[in-house]
């Protein structure tokens, strides 16, 4: 599990938590305006990887989680980071 932070675009500087991975896109959500039906799909070089998460949101997200888990992981973390 990890987050991404996006570094290009009108989205630039927003924080998702990435749903999937291949060798060029990442797709992205953060469980209001990119639901995880919906994910945003982005090129690897636009986004910043973040691998150290808090125990915190893991616990948040551990197994199968909604949207709105995601919605308050990615607050959660935006809390923390500030």
């Amino acid at each position: 599990m990890e987050f991404a932070k996006s570094l290009s675009g009108h989205d630039r500087n927003q924080i998702y938590l990435v749903k999937e991975k291949d060798e060029k896109f990442v797709f992205l959500v953060n469980g209001t305006t990119k639901p995880l039906a919906a994910p945003k799909k982005k090129s690897l070089k636009h986004v910043q990887l973040i691998k150290n998460i808090p125990i915190e949101i893991e616990e948040i997200l551990s197994g199968s989680f909604t949207d709105l888990e995601v919605k308050r992981a990615v607050k959660l973390y935006k809390s923390i980071i500030q």
